[in-house]
């Protein structure tokens, strides 16, 4: 999956000739707080609800204003964490895709990256949820992979973050199987801290609540 894939024909581009009456109409109509702007096909930059808010004239041309239009993008080739974080990084809810010569390709909104990035973590497959704690030198992903699968189970995807103030790190691991008895007694055995496990129906009910929540969020 890269950037092209998270494009949202839902969204288009304003155009450097759009007035900023305009540009809050269509960010009211889109529930959306930024906009790509453009010049016949070249990515201009992205404009802001703020910025936009401030300018006297609304009925002037957004490019007879002068503005420091911040140009964050993307390239279509890009992966799906590249979009994350430099929305996160910025604070977008909407982010533009360009090609190798600035042409602007399309928009990426947060309710679409959320819905692929679900697809991604394999949030809806069967499964259950293991979460292991482990010193950071003796990490490793391929052992980790031989106990699952020496007990007729498979990784369906596998997060590993920093644990905050130590030398541990926290892998979370999406398997296909909901039994996890075994797999669980083979990592205990081999010394591994299991510090939390969630079976297919709570782990699922509650990812699916806070998906819901977080789209409801962001469509506000």
């Amino acid at each position: 999956m890269q950037a092209n894939d998270l494009i949202s024909d839902d969204i288009p581009p304003l155009k450097i000739e759009d007035s900023p009456k305009k540009a809050l109409l269509w960010m009211e109509e889109f529930h959306v707080s930024h906009l790509p702007v453009i010049s016949g096909t070249q990515f201009i930059g992205m404009i802001s609800d703020d910025e936009l808010y401030d300018l006297n004239d609304q009925d002037a041309s957004i490019g007879s204003h002068k503005l420091a239009l911040l140009k964050p993008h993307l390239l279509g080739s890009q992966h799906p964490y590249d979009v994350l974080k430099l929305m996160a990084e910025l604070s977008l809810d909407v982010i533009a895709v360009i090609d190798e010569a600035g042409n602007f390709v399309g928009s990426v909104t947060l309710p679409r990256l959320a819905e692929k990035l679900a697809a991604l973590a394999a949030v809806r497959e069967i499964g259950g949820i293991i979460i292991l704690e482990v010193n950071n030198v003796d990490y490793s992903l391929s052992q980790i992979s031989q106990i699952v699968e020496g007990n007729d189970a498979k990784i369906l995807s596998a997060y590993v973050a920093n644990v905050p103030n130590s030398t541990k790190v926290e892998v979370t691991l999406k398997t296909n199987k909901e039994d996890l008895t075994r797999i669980l007694q083979t990592f205990i055995r081999y010394n591994y801290i299991v510090k939390a496990t969630f079976h297919q129906s709570s782990f699922e009910e509650d990812m699916r609540s806070r998906y819901d929540e977080f789209i409801n969020y962001i469509n506000m």
